[in-house]
């Protein structure tokens, strides 16, 4: 599945992280691409409140790397200064197994992709205008034929 959306304001940014979060279930992975300022942190402070979380309580996490809010409802995750070798240190792998939601900001510096993950990728429109293209891997996989080529 893809969606597209348009957002004019950091707000609008935020409200359609608030909408992906009420539509997510536990132990889902949030990868989020764009170039620095595109609006990915506001985009986590609006998923944090759409899982109950007060939106003052999100920060840019690049120096910490990995911030937990609401007791673990929402992790998230830096990964601006890192490499992939580094990346791989972190053990992100076992954090949507908390049960918590991890949403992942340059995302592009994963290792490996994850498998059944959203993506969401934010671009400069112009102006406050930016566009996301949110894509539900884990959906997609569902909605596909299944492959019996290796029986």
């Amino acid at each position: 599945m893809i969606e597209r959306r348009v957002s004019h304001s950091e707000d609008d940014t935020a409200a359609i992280g608030a909408d992906l979060a009420r539509a997510l279930g536990p132990g889902r992975v949030v990868l989020l691409y764009g170039q620095l300022g595109a609006g990915k942190t506001a985009f986590v402070r609006g998923f944090a409140e759409g899982r109950g979380i007060p939106s003052d309580e999100v920060s840019s996490p690049t120096f910490t790397l990995i911030q937990e809010y609401g007791g673990g409802a929402v992790y998230h995750v830096d990964l601006y200064r890192l490499t992939p070798e580094e990346v791989d240190d972190l053990g992100l792998e076992e954090l949507p197994e908390r049960g918590g939601v991890v949403c992942i900001e340059w995302a592009d510096r994963l290792p490996r992709p994850l498998r059944g993950a959203v993506s969401v990728r934010i671009s400069d429109g112009g102006g406050d205008r930016r566009e996301l293209q949110i894509t539900d891997d884990a959906r997609s996989a569902m909605d596909a034929e299944p492959d019996y080529s290796d029986r």
